[in-house]
């Protein structure tokens, strides 16, 4: 009597299925993970994101909010900074004795330094048009954030003080005073202000870039 063969099937130890499923399952959360992450980051929609996996060239589109976000994260940039040396007076006197019996007077030699810029902080939706993979941006206003006096360049020069008088401890500090708004004043007359905005166009025109822009207009 022949005996048939028995082909008896051994199924797949429950350890290597698991090890499978477990490597898949992980691959497929960090693709979720890194897909969100840019969605957020870029402001990829969810079909553009699907066209990534499958294996397409996304094409990315920041909306106007995105832009106006990443903009406002810039803050105030600083553009251009402003130095003057200016030799100024100042002086008291004595209503009835004269000067070189009551009087005080002090030449300062003062050099100084402002610096301006934008503040990109200030940037309003209404300033940002977006349309497609063109941008258009309003700067806000140029506004000069410091006008100080280096101290370590900044002495006084000379100093006459009357017979019968004493040095006033408060002249100095008024000169210093009056030197930077000395030193304001000027740079505003240069022309400050419009070349901070100027100025703002590169850094503002690389972060746009950055985003995906082609076709870049910085308004002011």
């Amino acid at each position: 009597m022949a005996v048939a063969d028995l082909q008896v099937a051994v199924p797949a130890k429950p350890s290597a299925v698991r090890w499978v499923v477990g490597i898949l399952t992980g691959i497929a959360l960090t693709l979720l993970i890194i897909g969100l992450t840019l969605w957020g980051l870029a402001g990829w929609s969810v079909y553009q994101l699907a066209g990534m996996f499958r294996g397409g060239s996304a094409h990315v589109v920041v909306d106007q909010p995105t832009v106006v976000r990443q903009v406002r994260a810039l803050q105030r940039i600083e553009t251009v900074s402003y130095s003057l040396d200016k030799i100024l007076s100042g002086e008291r006197e004595n209503p009835i004795l004269p000067q070189f019996l009551a009087g005080d007077r002090l030449l300062l030699v003062a050099h100084g330094e402002v610096i301006a810029g934008i503040d990109l902080s200030k940037v309003r939706p209404g300033d940002v048009q977006v349309h497609g993979r063109s941008v258009s941006i309003r700067l806000p206003a140029g506004e000069i954030f410091t006008a100080t006096l280096d101290n370590a360049k900044t002495r006084v020069y000379s100093r006459d003080t009357g017979l019968f008088s004493t040095p006033d401890p408060n002249l100095e500090g008024e000169v210093r005073e009056e030197a930077v708004q000395q030193l304001r004043t000027a740079a505003l007359d240069d022309g400050i202000l419009k070349t901070a905005a100027i100025n703002a166009h590169q850094p503002l025109s690389s972060l746009l870039a950055s985003l995906g822009f082609s076709n870049i207009e910085i308004r002011e």
